[in-house]
């Protein structure tokens, strides 16, 4: 690989090329397609897949065959008034809501940290190696992942390196590249060190424990308790994340994800008073309406508004009820 093309590849991050790979992959092998393709051959793929693929899955579906024919010098098929037809069309005939992770709640972060810990003593007393140094690095996932609202493969990038911790303070982590960084400016966030649940503890401790100096913080333990050379992959947080709140005992396992730390630290600020802004500006959100797909308000139903409400009017004296209605 000459220059030229180190930096063409550097200039996407390798979670699209794989996804746009696959996609292309998908549409040429698996479907029959040829490239460069018409719009109507496009078309007929979009139209094929309608009902076994999502909304999402199908406009990643386009993006990936866009960039190839850019990439490649030639007209983007998928631009084409019969492409962008059909699927509207699709949307119409197969609306879906879209999928999220369920938040963490902080009860049930207390939960999950509380049976770690526990478990982190019982593998010490016993000499289970590799036992603690897995039940210390969920720790420090867990905690990291709550406190500074991480994607998941912001957790699997964060180096020893870039990371400066500020003894009775809180750490720094620097990112040479975030998914809102388009500029490649780097981004640094403030974790803080609390009194309770302290990500800064959890991560010293992963580090003492595993005996890190450089390179990825967090990393696969085989059952020899031997720490790898490279950082864990972000397709492995989801299952490792729902094993541990299954043996945490948190109801159903399978409807969290990496983004429900995430999600559980936007719900939590907003219910302690953090206004939007704030908010943003603490996790990375570029505009409002990425935040607000991870915010779910502190009364969902707005049950207690409308108790409140109708407290308010039964206590009111019957005579003004009567003048107040027109």
């Amino acid at each position: 690989m000459n220059k030229l093309d180190q930096y063409v590849h550097a200039a996407t991050r390798d979670n699209t090329r794989s996804s746009y790979q696959s996609a292309v992959r998908h549409f040429e092998v698996e479907w029959g397609g040829f490239l460069p393709a018409t719009a109507d051959s496009v078309a007929r793929y979009l139209a094929d897949h309608a009902e076994s693929l999502s909304i999402n899955t199908l406009r990643q579906r386009l993006a990936a065959l866009a960039q190839w024919h850019i990439a490649q010098g030639f007209p983007d098929p998928t631009k084409a008034p019969i492409v962008r037809k059909v699927f509207r069309g699709i949307q119409a005939l197969h609306p879906a809501q879209e999928k999220r992770a369920k938040p963490l709640q902080m009860e049930q972060l207390t939960r999950v940290v509380d049976w770690l810990d526990q478990a982190i003593e019982t593998s010490h007393l016993t000499g289970k190696r590799a036992d603690e140094l897995r039940h210390v690095r969920n720790k420090a996932i867990l905690l990291l992942g709550f406190w500074r609202g991480f994607r998941g493969d912001e957790l699997t990038r964060m180096r020893i390196e870039h990371v400066d911790v500020v003894s009775g303070e809180g750490m720094s982590c620097y990112f040479p590249q975030t998914k809102a960084d388009r500029q490649f400016k780097g981004s640094s966030f403030k974790v803080p060190a609390l009194s309770q649940l302290c990500p800064v503890s959890a991560y010293l401790d992963w580090i003492e424990l595993a005996d890190l100096k450089a390179g990825p913080v967090f990393r696969a333990i085989d059952r020899w308790g031997h720490v790898s050379q490279d950082g864990l992959h972000a397709d492995s947080l989801i299952p490792l994340l729902r094993s541990l709140f299954h043996h945490a005992g948190i109801e159903s396992p399978t409807q969290y994800s990496a983004h429900s730390l995430r999600r559980g630290f936007a719900n939590w600020a907003t219910a302690n008073g953090w206004d939007i802004k704030t908010l943003m500006e603490y996790v990375g959100w570029k505009n409002v309406q990425s935040a607000m797909r991870y915010v779910e308000g502190a009364d969902p139903f707005a049950r207690l508004r409308i108790e409140t409400s109708l407290t308010e009017q039964a206590a009111m004296p019957a005579c003004k009820i009567l003048r107040s209605t027109p």
